[in-house]
């Protein structure tokens, strides 16, 4: 499997699924998020994100994989979670509204596994948008 199918398995299985088995087997013992607050920033933390909070809040969530760019051990995907806000998002209750989320991640792939990440996304404009009752 090369660098740009294992982010692909990694986004349809772990993050769409929430497969804990696939994500145990894609995760390297050493990775490191970047992006994560500090004290989150390994894969349990990463697999937190996943399965407790986007998972419940939309469990129709689905990701659209839009670019992918690969240069030696690093893949950058341009993708799109969609989903409807049926389950509670932090301290939003559910609103039944079809979501977007925008994402481009960095991923550094080492002996097939996820062993760094780096990211942007747009969550923190749709929690705006359901904080002004969008």
């Amino acid at each position: 499997m090369n660098n740009k199918e294992i982010v692909k398995k990694f986004n349809k299985e772990v993050i769409e699924q929430t497969n804990y088995e696939t994500f145990k087997t894609l995760m390297h013992p050493e990775f490191i998020n970047h992006t994560a607050p500090p004290t989150a920033n390994g894969a349990e933390g990463m697999w937190y994100t996943f399965h407790t909070i986007l998972k419940p809040a939309f469990p129709d969530l689905v990701v659209e994989i839009e670019d992918q760019i690969e240069e030696n051990d690093k893949v950058v995907t341009r993708k799109i979670i969609r989903g409807t806000h049926l389950g509670k998002l932090f301290d939003f209750e559910p609103t039944g509204k079809s979501i977007k989320i925008n994402i481009i991640d960095i991923v550094r792939i080492k002996d097939g596994q996820y062993f760094e990440h780096w990211g942007i996304n747009t969550l923190q404009s749709l929690l705006s948008e359901l904080k002004q009752g969008k």
